[in-house]
């Protein structure tokens, strides 16, 4: 079939062409810089390695893919790929690459290096955290294991043709393939960096490393040779680092940066958004994210559906927002508002304790039971599970807290019979790619309830399990919808047995000066976390 995009929010098209002809677009010129302030250095700009909130969007300037998303939306487009098929069967994607896309070392970009990158993220060697988004490709069982150097179904068919044949159909495969994961790397550059790469990164994004100083701050210039034409329009970006979020915010009121990259400091949250000189500077924008309680459903008493209903029944959830400030909203199923298969119809369970107690008392535990709620010891988590705890009282649960460091809670939930229950907060799911079966798969499908998963409910559902298969195997973009609503009820038929409590939907909330210019969804770009840097202007630009 012939190619064609996957949708994702309603209205992207609207955007979609504000961003490319903005109302003022005459008074849009190339130039000037801006200064983002970070609390801590960079791990690395490696795009095989890099798997944080800070690097993501630096990553995504530096590189491209065959894929992308249209900017500020969640909707797929093609980037390296000039164009692309896929075969009726579903398991065979031809990708033709655009002709003359440049290195920043000013090598031309081909087809070996497509092939290269995808092994390079493949081999276990690379340690690379996103190596299982490639398990649908042939071959990368023999990579996986170490009996393979490559992937066996990415082949190159001419310098600008790539095929990718994979060993069952696979519907998020062009997300997986937009995903920086995915990028397109030199062999030259990583061979010559070696494990260094990540300091001296080599792309064919929209910017280019020129400086890096550990500890005190990266320059990324514009790369004058990008393809795309008017990208990006600043000519470089000054990342500072070692600014605690109350200075960074202090230096943006007075005009010496431009965003605050780890967001409004919460402690000043309430004191900056209520200040009618901060109005326009604002920006919010909801994220692909869920913050959830997890029950494990192998340990008793949460073996019982009727205690985990009353579980999801007894959690005051516009309290715990009004915790945060009010930065999220409440959530009824593990989808997001702005995923595609949320259903919109559907009310979840209803805040009632006194249902709640009587569902208990009718599974057996009239005077309710003991247990333990494990939480990320950072605030505001802590205080989020003390409201948790106070509600699980009021019916009769006793919570006692194990507030953790992020790595033991982690741990913790891997094991199949140690933490009870645990609020995610801190280390909730924010999706990987814009699709449902990313909250699927990890984190509620048998796959992930393993020693070391994050399935921390160790819930498993093999009938739903054959249903995502279903739905994952409908790769006709003109099956959409009958795609989504597979995922409908899969999510809907998850919360009838009601593994999780799913608390809320964080939104996101960042602030610019008043100098730059651009549309709010790339600010609080859903894919480009946090932020579209290849899209913003300078308004004194003259």
């Amino acid at each position: 079939m012939k190619s064609r995009f996957l949708t994702g929010v309603a209205g992207a098209a609207l955007l979609a062409a504000a961003l490319a002809v903005p109302a003022n677009a005459d008074d849009i010129k190339q130039g000037g810089s801006m200064i983002v302030t970070y609390k801590d250095d960079v791990s690395t700009l490696d795009p095989a390695i890099g798997y944080d909130w800070q690097n993501w969007s630096m990553i995504k300037s530096l590189f491209d893919g065959l894929m992308d998303y249209e900017p500020g939306t969640t909707n797929l487009e093609k980037d390296l790929a000039e164009d692309f098929t896929i075969s009726d069967d579903g398991l065979t994607y031809t990708f033709t690459l655009r002709k003359g896309v440049k290195f920043h070392n000013g090598r031309e970009l081909t087809a070996d290096d497509v092939k290269y990158s995808l092994d390079r993220v493949a081999n276990p060697k690379t340690q690379s955290p996103g190596a299982g988004f490639f398990g649908s490709i042939k071959g990368f069982d023999e990579v996986s294991a170490g009996k393979a150097d490559s992937l066996s179904g990415v082949t190159v068919v001419d310098p600008y043709t790539v095929k990718i044949e994979l060993s069952r159909p696979d519907a998020t495969m062009l997300h997986v393939l937009a995903i920086n994961f995915s990028s397109v790397v030199p062999k030259e550059e990583v061979e010559k960096w070696g494990a260094d790469f990540g300091k001296h990164p080599v792309g064919s994004g929209a910017f280019e490393l020129a400086e890096w100083t550990l500890g005190q701050r990266l320059v990324f210039k514009r790369n004058a040779d990008y393809w795309k034409p008017g990208i990006p329009k600043l000519d470089e970006i000054d990342f500072e680092v070692g600014q605690e979020p109350i200075v960074a915010l202090l230096r943006l009121q007075r005009g010496e940066a431009d965003i605050p990259g780890d967001g409004i400091p919460p402690a000043k949250f309430l004191e900056v958004t209520k200040d009618p000189q901060y109005k326009d500077l604002i920006i919010e924008g909801g994220q692909l994210q869920t913050g959830y309680v997890t029950m494990n459903v192998k340990m008793p008493p949460f073996d019982k559906p009727e205690v985990r209903k009353a579980v999801n029944m007894a959690i005051n959830k516009d309290r715990i927002v009004r915790i945060i400030n009010g930065r999220a909203v409440p959530a009824n199923q593990p989808l997001p508002p702005s995923m595609p298969g949320y259903d919109k119809d559907y009310k979840g369970y209803p805040f009632d304790p006194e249902a709640a107690k009587k569902m208990l008392a009718d599974a057996g535990f009239p005077d309710g039971f003991e247990t333990e709620l494990y939480v990320y010891n950072t605030d505001p988590n802590p205080r989020i599970a003390q409201s948790i705890q106070a509600d699980l009282a009021a019916i009769g649960i006793k919570a006692e807290l194990k507030a953790l460091a992020q790595a033991n809670v982690i741990a913790a939930g891997g094991e199949p019979d140690q933490a009870p229950m645990i609020w995610s907060g801190g280390m909730a799911w924010i999706a990987d790619f814009p699709d449902p079966s990313n909250f699927y798969g990890p984190i509620l499908g048998c796959a992930g309830a393993v020693k070391g998963g994050w399935n921390w409910s160790w819930y498993c559902n093999e009938e739903l399990d054959k249903l995502a298969t279903e739905a994952d195997s409908i790769t006709d973009p003109a099956k959409k919808a009958e795609r989504e609503a597979l995922w409908r009820k899969i999510f809907i038929s998850i919360m009838d047995d009601a593994p999780w409590v799913p608390i809320f939907n964080e939104q996101r909330f960042t602030m610019r000066s008043d100098r730059l210019g651009g549309p709010d969804a790339i600010f609080v770009d859903p894919v480009h976390i946090p932020v579209n840097y290849d899209y913003v202007w300078a308004k004194d630009v003259q």
